[in-house]
């Protein structure tokens, strides 16, 4: 006889009164109530006898392999599928054996206390991640929701926070949502710090005002460093080249020690920045249109401590009449105007020179395509894709960047 489905149930701090009426009906019709000590207060004594503790997952998928025939109810917080219960026995299971009655998670309840839309935010359990790879999402980020534990309390989380110069947050911790002794606490991470908190807490971060983003430790490699060592103007914020894009198409530009470079639409100046560093006796101009960005690259290089890079001011081909032929140019290709840049900045690139671009969209990859190879004969040309692996609880999952095409050529010593 084929084993009844076991139903995975959401419950709340309210306990059994918080439930739907669905969800009640399964509680008491269970032969077994499976969960976590904690939920012995949210249930009513004729529950309670019913339920069987189990001090972690491990145990808990023994425990549903061994029921057989009995009626079987997993009890988890909030929304089991939510960073909780459901998707890790799902996993180890298999999804055919479970129906999933969900609760209102403690992280809806949260962004709902502080009236605070939760679509677009950053959302972390810091039982399962690094510390330091959730204070690089928070850097970059609007808005940010974190489960919080026991190694990395509200306070301590404030605390690593201020330590890398993240201080335009504001922040609330909520404890014990949906219990008689709710509490939601806000300040400034500087408040945070100072203060401690119950166990059961979620912790919300809203940027105070659109700004730059922070950056981290800057120039730890002469290139590839990580997107947030760098100054990002907001709301603009995934417009950086990526580092392992960036790396590849330095690359290609096959700088010497002198070279002279033309970044062409550098926006806040990543490439330039470390083909700077390649280049360190050459000069670098970072030709760039938008004032704020123009602003960044300066800030940028004061970060770097790199001092033969000229920000340029100015809309392409014009901003360009009066500097040095470069021995290499990159040009961004996020306009429309690719080609024409491609083939103005190739008129001045030097016999022997690399030209390198990094196309979007389709419609870019086939212009310059076209161009290149009427003009060079050793016109390359990659798709780059890159996913880069984050962990979650035990396991590794991978997050897609955008894909990118790649052009470089070399213009021949007689064109």
């Amino acid at each position: 006889m084929e084993a009844p489905k076991v139903h995975i149930v959401g419950i709340g701090d309210d306990g059994v009164d918080g439930v739907t009426a669905q969800a009640r009906r399964v509680l008491e019709g269970a032969d077994v109530l499976l969960g976590p000590e904690s939920c012995a207060a949210l249930l009513p004594p004729a529950l309670a006898t019913r339920l069987q503790t189990t001090a972690n997952l491990e145990e808990l998928c023994e425990r549903i392999e061994a029921a057989g025939p009995r009626r079987l109810v997993v009890l988890a917080s909030g929304d089991p599928l939510f960073y909780g219960t459901a998707r890790y026995v799902c996993g180890k299971l298999g999804k055919e054996r479970f129906e999933v009655v969900p609760h209102v998670s403690s992280m809806q309840l949260a962004f709902a206390r502080v009236k605070e839309s939760w679509e677009e935010a950053f959302l972390a359990n810091l039982a399962g991640q690094s510390i330091e790879r959730v204070v690089d999402k928070v850097r970059t980020s609007e808005t940010v929701g974190l489960f919080t534990s026991e190694q990395w309390p509200p306070a301590a989380v404030a605390r690593a926070l201020l330590d890398e110069g993240i201080d335009y947050f504001h922040a609330y911790v909520c404890e014990n949502l949906g219990s008689p002794d709710e509490r939601v606490t806000q300040g400034v991470l500087g408040d945070i710090a100072r203060e401690s908190f119950g166990p059961l807490n979620v912790m919300i971060l809203v940027r105070k005002a659109r700004a730059a983003d922070a950056p981290g430790q800057a120039g730890s490699r002469l290139f590839g460093n990580a997107d947030e060592c760098f100054l990002q103007s907001r709301p603009k914020r995934g417009l950086l080249t990526p580092a392992e894009l960036r790396s590849l198409a330095l690359a290609e530009l096959a700088l010497r020690p002198d070279s002279v470079v033309w970044d062409v639409g550098a926006g806040s100046g990543s490439v330039s920045l470390e083909a700077a560093r390649i280049a360190a006796t050459g000069t670098v101009h970072a030709i760039e249109m938008d004032p704020d960005d123009h602003r960044l690259i300066t800030a940028n290089a004061e970060r770097f401590g790199v001092a033969n890079l000229r920000a340029v001011l100015g809309r392409a081909p014009e901003a360009w009449l009066h500097l040095p032929d470069p021995d290499a140019v990159y040009v961004g290709g996020s306009g429309r105007d690719v080609q024409m840049l491609v083939e103005e900045a190739w008129k001045r690139l030097k016999p022997g020179g690399r030209l390198v671009t990094a196309c979007n969209s389709i419609e870019n990859l086939a212009s310059v395509h076209a161009l290149l190879r009427s003009r060079s004969t050793d016109a390359a040309y990659w798709m780059v894709n890159v996913a880069r692996g984050v962990e979650q609880l035990d396991r590794i999952r991978f997050e897609a960047l955008n894909p990118s095409f790649l052009i470089a050529a070399t213009k021949p010593a007689r064109s």
